[in-house]
């Protein structure tokens, strides 16, 4: 198509041109309009407007294929500028454009600024612009954009909200004509920002429901008691992943520090042999929840069937999304959310779960604190208390078990009477460890110190020695762990014990007050040769070669230096524990 000299062209269209296509010639002489209606008039239907307001007007009513600007208007920058944002090619601009005269009334839009009004639009004709909007809630910054452009001269910005769920942003740019020094239109650009202030929403939200996790007073703490607080904390993680992040099914799990295992902490809309499941934190074998936990990098399924690390969970997923738990660069657990439509997360599921996942771990981490600092106080105070009674009570049995041996030959009733004083006294260490159990339950919140040494707890461990500090470092480092310790100063009350009580095992000194270590082992294996016996020393010369008298009888466990060396004595019980016994008690 051939352009008119000392014209504008902003055509609009592409390709073939309808006959019916309509072209909009603003300004111009009637020689100018003669000279372009013998090319353009066989194709287009040309309409004419003198001035701009002529030319919106005709914007407003109809659309057009094209756009001449001939004459004065042509050479008008600021005409050039304006005509080219009403013209055509705006047409399918991305975003909602308008031009308003003063009054805000609608001049011109493009098709998007349309799709943008309210439903109940069915005309802009005669509409002011906020009508055009069924009358939004204006949110600022500018409470007046329009004032504001028109007063100042620059470009306002606002947000509008229509009705619930719809947010739009609002820039407003003066438009000036004839070198005016007053504005006599406004150019406005309308867009759709409702996915972003819903993510921002949701975000929000997010963190605010991270915030209330953990949300307690020292009143409430105070009140609480473990199993309290764990409950407390999975009915917050509940109520935010459905209420917030819309997520039916979830699972979360905690990593056991010592053994790798993934322990179930809380468990909604799965199957029962998925909640189950023994799950260690490992790459292979171990599902999706498993490798996520190895890793620490959060692990997206569009389609169950095909995803070669699924392991089944709800009922019919065919989707899931699993994320860990991280806290200073240490994964404490996962958190697994499954649905029963394919491809139902996307990548923004996965940062928002992410997101959650890092106030989950800050609960969990503040709730292991406190965890961490009732079991200390209990274990401070229960230590305590068997420190008090440990040598009153250990004095109580030596006696009880020389009165046993003599009233040997006595009635039934005598013997049957002392036994049970025997029985009760002994029961007051178990009481006592009990109760520091209650205290601080074993779970998947709280690793107990023993999960390091399962074995100990429960075993009795008679220890002799003639040294008194000797005898309480034993209580003290075995009775954390659950072991049952009580004590003989000589081998002959060691000796008493063991013939009167059962035990799990004997330390006894190399060197006793009445006794060597070797005649006190010979002796504890005539009454039962299946107790594990250990020699301990401080020493490094053994004068009287009860260790090689020992070997000989067949002693194979280690010797044991004192002062103990915790981890050494941990270990070397435990390896004993471990083995069959020679013969049963």
């Amino acid at each position: 198509m051939r352009q008119a000299s000392g014209a504008t062209n902003f055509c609009g269209g592409a390709g073939t041109v309808a006959r019916d296509s309509k072209i909009l010639v603003l300004g111009g002489s009637p020689d100018e309009l003669d000279a372009l209606a013998a090319p353009l008039g066989s194709v287009y239907d040309v309409l004419h407007a003198d001035d701009l307001e002529a030319a919106l007007e005709k914007l407003r009513q109809q659309s057009v294929a094209g756009l001449f600007i001939l004459g004065e208007q042509a050479s008008n920058p600021e005409m050039a500028s304006l005509m080219l944002q009403s013209s055509a090619v705006l047409t399918q601009f991305p975003e909602g454009l308008a031009i308003l005269d003063t009054d805000l009334q609608v001049l011109w839009k493009n098709s998007k600024f349309e799709n943008l009004t309210t439903p109940e639009t069915t005309s802009l004709a005669d509409q002011k612009f906020y009508e055009a909007f069924g009358m939004p809630e204006i949110l600022g910054p500018d409470f007046a954009p329009f004032h504001t452009a028109l007063a100042t001269r620059q470009m306002a910005y606002t947000r509008l909200q229509v009705g619930l769920d719809t947010h739009l942003s609002l820039r407003v740019t003066p438009i000036f004509l004839r070198k005016s020094e007053l504005p006599q239109l406004l150019a406005v650009m309308v867009r759709d920002i409702s996915a972003s202030i819903q993510q921002q929403q949701k975000l929000s939200d997010v963190y605010h429901a991270g915030l209330e996790l953990c949300d307690l007073s020292p009143e409430e703490i105070a009140e609480m008691n473990f199993t309290d607080r764990i409950e407390y904390l999975k009915a917050r993680i509940i109520a935010c992943t459905k209420d917030v992040l819309k997520f039916q099914n979830l699972e979360l799990r905690l990593v056991d520090p010592a053994t790798g295992r993934l322990n179930s902490l809380l468990v909604v809309g799965m199957r029962p042999d998925a909640a189950m499941r023994e799950l260690y934190a490992r790459p292979k074998e171990n599902g999706v929840t498993g490798y996520v936990a190895f890793t620490g990098k959060s692990y997206l399924i569009d389609d169950t069937e095909t995803d070669p690390l699924y392991l089944p969970g709800a009922e019919g997923a065919r989707s899931a999304l699993t994320v860990p738990l991280v806290w200073h660069d240490q994964v404490m657990g996962t958190f697994n959310v499954e649905s029963p439509e394919p491809r139902a997360f996307k990548q923004q599921d996965l940062e928002f779960l992410e997101l959650f996942g890092r106030e989950v771990s800050l609960a969990v981490n503040l709730l292991n604190l406190l965890v961490a600092q009732n079991a200390t106080t209990a274990d401070t105070s229960v230590l305590r208390v068997l420190r008090e009674v440990s040598r009153p009570t250990d004095e109580v049995l030596n006696e009880l078990a020389w009165l046993a041996e003599q009233l040997n030959d006595q009635g039934s009733d005598v013997t049957d009477r002392l036994q049970l004083i025997c029985r009760h006294t002994r029961d007051i260490k178990q009481l006592i460890q009990n109760v520091r159990d209650q205290l601080t339950p074993e779970s998947a919140l709280n690793p107990s110190s023993r999960a390091c040494h399962p074995i100990l707890h429960g075993k009795r461990i008679l220890v002799a020695d003639s040294e008194e500090c000797i005898r309480r470092m034993a209580l003290e480092v075995l009775a954390p762990h659950g072991c049952l310790v009580e004590t003989a100063r000589n081998g002959e009350e060691a000796l008493r014990m063991v013939r009167q009580f059962e035990y799990d095992a004997v330390l006894g000194e190399m060197k006793l007050p009445d006794m060597g270590g070797h005649q006190l082992l010979c002796g504890i294996w005539d009454i039962d040769e299946s107790v594990p016996f250990f020699l301990t020393t401080g020493f490094g010369y053994d004068a009287g070669h009860s260790l090689v008298k020992a070997r000989q009888r067949g002693l194979t466990t280690e010797v044991l230096w004192k002062p103990f060396k915790v981890n050494r004595l941990l270990d070397e019980l435990d390896k004993a524990f471990s083995q069959p016994k020679l013969t049963a008690k």
